[in-house]
């Protein structure tokens, strides 16, 4: 009898009655239990995080930051709130601890009462971090932990970044703070430039001003002098005039009082008349340099104190004037001094036009004297006859010369205090004039440094950065959170149920066959009686375990995808596989059965967990100790995890084609040694007669 004659035997065996059929039912049905419910309790758990409960402490007192409040810890408290990350319940840090230690709370997340203080510290002169704290219970739950840990750590970044966020923003602004004022500086330092340079132009006008009022008070010094001396002349002439005028008329009264009788000498009053005459003549001289020169002394003075006054006016009283305090105050003394001596000069001016009268009626009257004396010296014969006519005229003249003499005295005096006042001028004007110059180099260098420091301003007004509103978001945004995480998944699983399912089928499978054949002989004991070839026993005891497992895969994919929506990115490959998958499981599982008998069964528990620690189903088996790294190449699960995940998910099928011919190869193998089994159990001994173990 063919294999699958004797294949279609062995299946109506659970045709005969209620309690078979109730058996096949549930040998179909097994793996999808299995299957399906472990991947429904794993489907999605991050989705149900809402319903863990987790204590929710916040203790922060909040903190003032440059006048405004800052309340941390209610920020943090209402984005948790909002974002239902757990079951927040809001409690006092005693409930927090009790709930943790009885199992009503998984997990509390704590804010201190000094949290947003050691916030707002960043941007103070004593900077100190900020703590949430955090407390698990593994007596609870140690995965709870494990999410907790991973949900609490972005919490902490996010905290973080914000409070970096405001730190940044601080800085920008005071950027922006110095950027302003460095160009308000920078433009006061041009300003300063040039009003200094304003001020070292007029330093510098004012300097030559004070040259040529310098070198103008020095000739007035000059004609003063001239002037002075000339009028001493005058009035040691006009003394001597007098003297001799009155010696003269004393003389003559007296003589001629005298004489009158005894002028019978003509010679000797001629003498003397010649000797007036030649007087007369010199005193006349003397007065016409006096009138030319006290005009012109009067004039140079008045443009001197003109000059000075102007000088003063436009520096330091002007509407335009930069007033200079020191040079100020020497210029109102050299305005004071020169008008000073204007006013002196000008009245000897007007002493002289006021006596021009009298000089010109003295002038006439030197001349007459002279005149008269030459004509007494030549009349002196008839002298005594004119004596009495003449005492009159001398005695005139003698009065006179007293009036020019004094008159010639208080111009000498005069003069002398304007040549003292002029020549003071003159060392006044000199002192200021230097400090002009030494103003005019300082206020160079000052307008040359105002220059040199505007230039500087400007240029770091350049260098310190000015940044509007988005510009300091954008920025802030990037040094608060410099390096983001850029996760990019090629061929993202979306749930926890698709990554595990690579894991699960394979394991539902397996059981299936294992259940299977607790159920269906891994030998036709008909065919083991009747000799058939070993090969058709292997096969018929094979065929119908791996067409129930066939069944099963259709099954179980079927609820996977339209129940719990599982999504294959290659479906006919998946289901095509995992027919291959659930044949050679069969395979396997027969020989063990076939080979051990009732020691099989233990055995095919054996394999399935050393499968299920080797495969790499869960973590990556290279963080499994050694031992399962060294059994992982050699066991069939490891190809069909890695197989599955590349047929669910996506990515290079590579690995699905070795892991097809992996499972050909076991199939093959597993079939060729329950071959062999079953042309051993085709002789008969003892121990079969008598197992010592039987399930």
């Amino acid at each position: 009898m063919r294999s699958p004659k004797l294949a279609a035997l062995e299946l109506k065996r659970f045709g005969r009655g209620k309690l078979p059929r109730a058996a096949l039912v549930a040998l179909l049905l097994l793996p999808l239990l299995y299957g399906a419910l472990y991947l429904w309790s794993f489907w999605d758990p991050y989705s149900r995080l809402d319903r863990v409960p987790v204590a929710l402490v916040n203790a922060d007192k909040g903190a003032t930051v440059d006048g405004n409040r800052l309340e941390a810890g209610a920020d943090i408290t209402r984005k948790l709130r909002d974002s239902k990350t757990f079951e927040w319940h809001e409690v006092s840090a005693k409930e927090a601890a009790k709930g943790m230690e009885d199992g009503k709370y998984y997990l509390s997340l704590t804010m201190p009462a000094d949290f947003s203080e050691k916030i707002a510290s960043s941007s103070g002169d004593d900077p100190t971090t900020g703590a949430l704290q955090v407390r698990t219970n593994d007596a609870n739950n140690y995965i709870v932990g494990s999410i907790s840990r991973t949900v609490f750590a972005e919490v902490r970044t996010a905290a973080s970044t914000n409070a970096s966020r405001k730190f940044l923003d601080k800085i920008f602004v005071s950027f922006s703070d110095l950027h302003d004022k460095t160009a308000e500086a920078a433009d006061g330092a041009s300003k300063l430039k040039d009003g200094a340079t304003k001020a070292q132009e007029g330093a510098k006008e004012i300097a030559d001003n004070l040259d040529k009022v310098e070198q103008k008070n020095g000739e007035l010094t000059g004609g003063l002098e001239k002037l002075g001396s000339a009028a001493a002349k005058l009035k040691s002439g006009s003394k001597g005039v007098a003297d001799g005028t009155q010696q003269l008329a004393d003389q003559f009264n007296g003589i001629a009082s005298q004489t009158r009788p005894y002028l019978q000498n003509p010679k000797q009053v001629a003498d003397a008349a010649l000797l007036v005459a030649d007087t007369a003549k010199v005193v006349s001289n003397h007065l016409d340099a006096f009138t030319k020169k006290a005009p012109a002394a009067a004039r140079v003075s008045k443009q001197a104190a003109d000059l000075a006054a102007d000088t003063y006016t436009r520096t330091c009283t002007g509407a335009v004037a930069k007033p200079l305090p020191a040079t100020c105050d020497n210029l109102k003394k050299l305005k004071d001094t020169t008008a000073e001596a204007a006013r002196l000069t000008g009245d000897v001016d007007t002493l002289a036009k006021d006596s021009n009268g009298d000089i010109a009626t003295l002038r006439k009257q030197l001349g007459d004297l002279e005149q008269k004396a030459r004509k007494l010296a030549t009349g002196a014969p008839e002298l005594s006859a004119k004596l009495d006519a003449k005492a009159a005229a001398i005695n005139a003249l003698n009065d006179g010369a007293h009036k020019v003499a004094d008159g010639m005295s208080q111009l000498h005096a005069g003069l002398g205090k304007a040549t003292s006042g002029s020549a003071a001028i003159g060392d006044g004007v000199g002192k200021i004039g230097d400090g002009a110059h030494s103003l005019d180099g300082g206020l160079y260098k000052l307008a040359d440094g105002n220059g040199s420091l505007a230039d500087g301003l400007h240029e770091g007004v350049g260098k310190i950065p000015d940044y509007d509103q988005q510009q300091r978001d954008a920025r802030t945004e990037v040094m608060a959170d410099p390096v983001k995480l850029a996760n990019q998944s090629l061929h993202k699983a979306p749930n926890y149920g698709t990554g595990f399912a690579p894991y699960f089928i394979p394991l539902s499978l397996w059981v299936g066959a294992m259940v299977a054949y607790m159920l269906i002989a891994p030998m036709n004991r008909r065919a083991l009686a009747a000799g058939a070839s070993p090969w058709r026993i292997a096969l018929a005891g094979w065929l119908p375990v791996a067409g129930l497992g066939a069944l099963q895969v259709g099954m179980l994919m079927s609820v996977l995808h339209w129940g719990l929506g599982l999504e294959m990115e290659h479906p006919a490959l998946t289901i095509g596989f995992l027919v291959l998958v659930t044949g050679c499981f069969a395979a396997i599982v027969q020989w063990l059965n076939a080979k051990f008998g009732a020691a099989g069964r233990i055995l095919v528990l054996a394999v399935l967990m050393l499968q299920l620690t080797s495969a790499g189903g869960t973590y990556p088996v290279e963080t499994s100790p050694g031992f399962f790294n060294a059994i992982h190449p050699y066991l069939p699960m490891s190809y069909i995890v890695e197989g599955l995940r590349r047929l669910i998910t996506g990515g290079d099928l590579a690995p699905v084609w070795q892991g097809g011919a992996v499972l050909l190869a076991f199939t093959a193998g597993a079939l060729a040694l329950t071959s062999l089994a079953a042309r051993g159990k085709q002789v008969w001994t003892m121990d079969r007669l008598h197992p010592e173990l039987s399930l």
